[in-house]
């Protein structure tokens, strides 16, 4: 008999793999990140029962990965809803999510269920102005500014305005080859082993633009609360089932 045996595949192609075996540390991580207020209803609209939004509060994380295992230097970006879950778990749900690499794109919703896209992203100074900026299409979707460096924080600070935030909650929906549903999954991911080097943290903005591919506009910006510049090195690790929605409908 000739050939290799499948069982011992992790993912494909076989001999050169797109979705690592976690897992992987990332180092040397810069994160763009603010905190918004939306409304309430488009909150609500966009995160998936039986999760509960925590108030109407947004977070929008913007991520250039210097030093990623496995994908190397790549960007990336988060749309996070603060939410409560099946048996009180809390984190944050991510309705969207956009990517430089195509094997982060394809390990997150391989994986963990993310619901990830392609983009670009970019974190940069221009002056005494951090700017941010994720793109689609060639189109501008997300701009973020705050002042470059100038007020130094305490990691505490992020943990206080955004509770929770290390722990990812996703809607995982993998079809099957017929097209029946081989799972449907509330997963979780928490981020392991976070190291901050440093964290800058002040008034911001925050635009979003309209794009029916990448529908952040959904979530309305009222008033942005606070922003964070920070570099830091983390373990991205397996996640776990929370809820799964077949065997719910099966009972």
């Amino acid at each position: 008999m000739t050939g290799f045996d499948p069982r011992e595949v992790f993912s494909t192609p076989a001999d050169n793999p797109l979705v690592p075996r976690l897992p992987i540390r990332l180092r040397d991580t810069e994160i763009f990140t603010v905190v918004y207020e939306s409304d309430a209803a488009a909150v609500a609209e966009v995160v998936p029962r039986p999760l509960e939004p925590v108030g109407t509060r947004v977070v929008v994380q913007l991520y250039r990965m210097r030093d990623a295992e496995w994908f190397g230097r790549y960007g990336e970006s988060a749309v996070q809803v603060p939410v409560r879950g099946p048996d009180g778990i809390e984190g944050v749900y991510s309705p969207y999510l956009f990517l430089e690499s195509d094997g982060a794109v394809a390990a997150g919703r391989e994986i963990y269920g993310q619901p990830k896209k392609g983009g670009r992203v970019s974190i940069l100074p221009r002056g005494d102005l951090l700017v941010g900026r994720v793109r689609r299409n060639g189109i501008d979707l997300v701009t973020a500014t705050m002042a470059y460096k100038q007020s130094a924080a305490d990691p505490s600070a992020l943990e206080s305005e955004v509770p929770s935030f290390a722990t990812n909650l996703n809607l995982k929906a993998l079809p099957e080859v017929d097209g029946s549903p081989l799972a449907l999954q509330l997963t979780a991911r928490t981020l392991s082993d976070v190291v901050v080097h440093e964290l800058w943290a002040g008034p911001a903005t925050l635009e979003l633009r309209p794009n029916a591919q990448a529908p952040v506009y959904r979530l309305p910006v009222r008033r942005v609360t606070r922003g964070f510049h920070w570099r830091c090195d983390l373990t991205l690790p397996f996640g776990r089932v929370v809820h799964d929605y077949l065997a719910e409908a099966a009972v």
